[in-house]
């Protein structure tokens, strides 16, 4: 059920849906069509069921569809189904775009416009259609505005690099090497810095720079390769002035392996020079201190760093190379950072074999990379989090991340990690505010980390009809992680719904032995017994 290449735009409701640059939904907002969270299943089903709209579309045609050459369960369409209602539903009793046709299948029943590439412009009103939209004055349909409104002063996103090295493998080190400059034009105070996981959702696609633009709602795009070849490096990079298509400034940068963080430092500088002429050079400058001298440390950071984030099934291979990297240079602070943070993601993740001695280790890796830390954010706020978690005092922690966001504002991880404390410290509206600026950073990220932490802070504020979406759509994003099943099952215990609890239960019982859970690093006494309570009442329905 593939659409056609043409048929790359729907509008149904209030929604927009595109379905070029990897899919995303878009909900009409007084005229500007601003960016859903949804996980990309979720879009898939709802591609396939509006490319045949008006029609019953049996489960096992949605299936074929979504996860081609797959072996999946009817349950995993169930869930998918069900974000889509409460995106698309928004709470409205009775009213859904996506009927159930029991024993049949499912049929999209809400009217659709295909909205042909070469249309022109919508105009918008605040007053007339439902959605706020109208089409302009000739009658053909429309292209529409662009979603994300661009900041206020200049803004970036580095695009993936290509891999010019023939070797796949070689992945990881283009990769990396996006990364760094990433962080080096971050540190750059004036400039809004789009975080690399929402740039990297267009790795291996081909570049619509004026369409990329709008999408992540930026002015500047910077793309470019990487070659490596023994101990050679060569990078070159092009930046794009997003609207008009222009290319401002493109260099070649040429040198060995010793010399590459050098060569991140002179590209994030001609960058910045462009942007802004005016810029004296120190504010691009790196610290003059470089993580490490040891390329193989380096090496196996960039390994593990590839796999950290991925799924929560990777966190012991990702430990286990951030551990290698340690032992050949001890005061490798980025490393130490995230050896802490995976410790603690074995604990929360109910993977690790001794707990008390993951915990130990978590902790001395987190002491350790704040004695090196200096002005790195991001060593900083992941250093926070890991011991916030194993017991630290909340306070303190919370005032080391931030730190890491004054030095660093663009820090898309930093906001998310500050939400998931003030979430933890008791203050869940303002763990709310946090994790959605983290969203904003990084729009087209995967967002299940962040819709967790406000999915459970809605849930610890007794919002549990706002709760349980973004709950859901976190599962959706990372289903090896089991902490978001407790907060969903939690939440469907406390709304009465205990046969979705008892069916959460089953699906997190797949996946780890233990149901009830530490819920120490929760300091206020009422949140965390709403939590467990929930869980008890959960597991009591699924005994």
């Amino acid at each position: 059920m593939k659409m056609e290449a043409s048929s790359d735009r729907f509008l149904f409701e209030e929604f927009r849906l595109d379905r070029l640059g990897g899919g995303l939904l878009r909900r009409d907002d007084q005229g500007v069509f601003v960016p859903v969270a949804i996980g990309s299943r979720a879009l898939d089903v709802l591609a396939a069921l509006i490319d045949r709209r008006g029609e019953i579309v049996s489960k096992e045609e949605i299936i074929a569809a979504v996860w081609p050459r797959t072996v999946v369960e009817e349950n995993n369409l169930f869930v998918q189904i069900s974000a889509l209602r409460r995106v698309l539903n928004r709470e409205q009793s009775g009213h859904s775009c996506i009927q159930t046709v029991i024993g049949r299948g499912y049929r999209f029943i809400a009217p659709v416009i295909r909205v042909e590439p070469t249309s022109p412009p919508i105009s918008f009103s605040s007053s007339g259609n439902r959605g706020g939209w109208r089409e302009a004055e000739d009658g053909r349909g429309a292209a529409l505005a662009a979603a994300l409104p661009t900041p206020d002063k200049p803004s970036i996103a580095v695009l993936p690099f290509a891999n010019l090295s023939g070797d796949p493998e070689q992945e990881y080190f283009a990769d990396g090497m996006v990364e760094e400059i990433i962080t080096a034009l971050s540190r750059i105070r004036w400039l809004f810095v789009l975080a690399r996981n929402s740039s990297f959702t267009y790795k291996d696609q081909a570049i619509d720079v004026k369409r990329v633009g709008r999408e992540l709602g930026v002015r500047y795009l910077l793309e470019g390769s990487v070659r490596r070849n023994g101990k050679r490096v060569r990078i070159s990079a092009q930046l794009i002035e997003a609207e008009t298509g222009v290319h401002l400034w493109a260099d070649r940068f040429d040198g060995s392996l010793e010399d590459v963080f050098d060569l991140q430092d002179k590209v994030a500088s001609s960058v910045a020079g462009v942007i802004e002429p005016a810029l004296q050079a120190a504010e691009t400058a790196r610290s003059a201190g470089r993580p490490t001298t040891d390329l193989g440390a380096y090496d196996l950071y960039l390994r593990a760093y590839a796999m950290v984030s991925s799924s929560a099934r990777q966190v012991p291979e990702a430990l286990r190379l951030m551990e290698q990297a340690i032992a050949r240079d001890p005061y490798y602070g980025p490393a130490l950072a995230w050896a802490a943070h995976c410790c603690l993601r074995l604990l929360l993740d109910d993977r690790s074999e001794d707990r008390e001695a993951d915990r130990l280790k978590g902790i001395d890796y987190a002491r350790r990379a704040l004695e090196v830390a200096g002005d790195d954010p991001g060593i900083l706020a992941n250093a926070a989090l890991a011991l916030a978690y194993f017991g630290e005092e909340i306070g303190a922690m919370m005032a080391l991340v931030d730190r890491a966001l004054a030095l660093n504002p663009n820090y898309a991880r930093g906001w998310h990690i500050s939400g998931f404390l003030r979430m933890n410290a008791g203050q869940p509206d303002v763990a709310i505010v946090h994790a959605e600026a983290a969203l904003r950073l990084s729009p087209r990220a995967r967002v299940g980390s962040s819709l967790s932490v406000i999915g459970a802070a809605y849930f610890l504020s007794r919002r549990f009809n706002e709760a349980a979406p973004k709950l859901l759509l976190a599962i959706q994003e990372d289903p090896s992680f089991p902490q978001q099943y407790r907060w969903l099952a939690a939440c469907y215990a406390h709304m009465g719904r205990l046969d979705d609890a008892r069916e959460i239960v089953a699906r997190l019982q797949a996946i780890t032995s233990g149901v009830m859970h530490d819920a120490s690093y929760l300091r206020n006494a009422e949140h965390r017994e709403l939590f467990l309570s929930g869980l008890r009442l959960a597991m009591g329905e699924a005994a």
